[in-house]
């Protein structure tokens, strides 16, 4: 479950960011998670949930945003949108020549803090 890993380097980074900006809690981290970067939310969840216990983010939420997977097919010249995690073809011809442009992030779009 390499969820706790994803979840301590995330609340390293917000702890990092808030001190260093001056503020001393966190109260909520909005994350955006792509469905195909391999991280399940339900897991994050629980890890950033059992991680932040005594941090100053021992009060806050974990907002994800799942992006799904977008790409272009090369081969019938379209754009597409799928809420698969897999893509093996383009889901609009079936051609493998495709490329992904969105969908494999993990950001950190931002965190309300005090």
């Amino acid at each position: 479950m390499h969820e706790v890993s994803v979840a301590d380097s995330l609340l390293k980074i917000a702890v990092d960011e808030c001190r260093r900006s001056g503020y001393a809690r966190i109260n909520n981290v909005r994350v955006s998670i792509g469905k195909a970067s391999g991280v399940m939310p339900e897991a994050l969840l629980f890890a950033f949930d059992a991680l932040k216990a005594d941090t100053i983010a021992s009060g806050a939420a974990l907002t994800i945003e799942e992006v799904p997977v977008a790409g272009h097919c090369s081969a019938c010249n379209s754009d597409f949108t799928t809420d698969e995690s897999f893509v093996l073809c383009c889901p609009m011809c079936g051609s493998s020549s495709y490329s992904i442009h969105a969908g494999r992030e993990l950001d950190i779009k931002d965190m309300e803090v005090d």
